[in-house]
């Protein structure tokens, strides 16, 4: 076993981009990604997942169509799979989230904000 502690300040450092998360680890299927998020998101869902959202930094709102939540530093959220959402932070928001291997950031929805997947940092 290799003993490897991951250090989520110093791999912020290393990006700027926003809206395009970067795996820092891996358990088991599932990535755990850092994100820089600022603005309107795309609506979106993941049919076949949940999403965790952690707030490492700043301050986050999830649109629902129903309603919408904020989210502050420290805090976490899980959207349940099926259910679309549209992130929106007003100033750079420092997130990390939690899903699948290959999870698609836009969903099934696509369009200019679809990152590119599996970037390591």
């Amino acid at each position: 076993m290799t003993k490897q502690i991951i250090n989520i300040q110093e791999k912020f450092s290393r990006f700027s981009e926003q809206w395009s998360p970067k795996i820092i680890a891996q358990m088991n299927d599932y990535h755990f990604k850092l994100a820089r998020v600022e603005g309107d998101f795309t609506w979106h869902g993941h049919k076949d997942t949940d999403e965790v959202f952690l707030i490492i930094e700043g301050e986050l709102r999830i649109d629902f169509r129903d309603g919408n939540v904020t989210l502050h530093e420290g805090e976490l959220f899980v959207v349940p799979k099926g259910v679309e959402h549209k992130p929106f932070a007003e100033k750079e928001c420092k997130i990390l989230l939690v899903e699948p291997a290959g999870t698609v950031n836009t969903g099934d929805v696509g369009g200019d904000q679809t990152a590119k997947d599996n970037i390591w940092i």
